[in-house]
């Protein structure tokens, strides 16, 4: 009975679609119609992003380059540092300074060495995150506090030559600082509105950095 049944459904459906071809015909038109609206709306979708692409030669040139100029040269002698160990925060070393000099064209001092210290911490991948505070003293006696934060990373053989105190070229590793400037002297005021950068080189008793200003 049951399969007397499903041949009379099948003949049902056969003589439908031969009796009704206009209507199959109808069907898959209105399905093809169907994706290819929802193709154009996806594609009317992502338009505004290739014309977003599209603009950005038409910025200002001033918004396309990233212009600087040398602040100054800095240089540091650190004693033997101050191994914290593993803080909460990581591996904690921290970095006194001696003495220190830098020199530009529009300052040049020296850097006390009563409130200069990097509060240096090791993170997971190996690489440093510097914390630091200096106050830098003009050669005409204004005082400058100078802070920045940066980021030494290298590979592990490398690490292990710069911990040795050898001479290891600033090409095979990476520092990099962002200081910031704070003063009350009148002279030295346009240093409280700038941001500048900083590409540093370890040495085997310091570090010294070359300085831009960011324009």
């Amino acid at each position: 009975m049951t399969t007397q049944s499903n041949q009379q459904s099948r003949q049902r459906l056969t003589y439908t679609l031969k009796s009704q071809p206009m209507k199959k015909s109808v069907l898959i038109f209105v399905a093809f119609v169907g994706i290819a609206g929802m193709s154009h709306l996806l594609l009317a979708q992502a338009k505004p992003y290739t014309e977003s692409a599209a603009n950005i030669p038409n910025r200002s040139h001033e918004m396309t380059e990233l212009k600087s100029r040398h602040l100054f040269t800095l240089t540091m002698e650190l004693p033997p540092t101050l191994e914290l160990g593993d803080t909460p925060a990581g591996k904690r070393r921290v970095f006194t300074v001696s003495s220190g000099q830098f020199v530009g064209d529009r300052l040049r001092g020296e850097v006390l060495p009563q409130a200069g210290s990097d509060l240096l911490v090791v993170r997971q991948d190996g690489s440093s995150q510097q914390d630091v505070r200096l106050i830098l003293r003009t050669d005409d006696g204004a005082l400058i506090l100078m802070t920045y934060r940066g980021v030494r990373h290298a590979s592990e053989e490398v690490n292990a030559r710069i911990a040795h105190g050898e001479q290891v070229p600033a090409s095979d590793y990476y520092l990099r600082t962002a200081p910031f400037f704070e003063t009350s002297s009148p002279t030295y005021a346009w240093l409280n509105n700038i941001l500048s950068v900083a590409i540093g080189e370890r040495q085997p008793d310091g570090v010294s950095y070359e300085v831009f200003e960011v324009l």
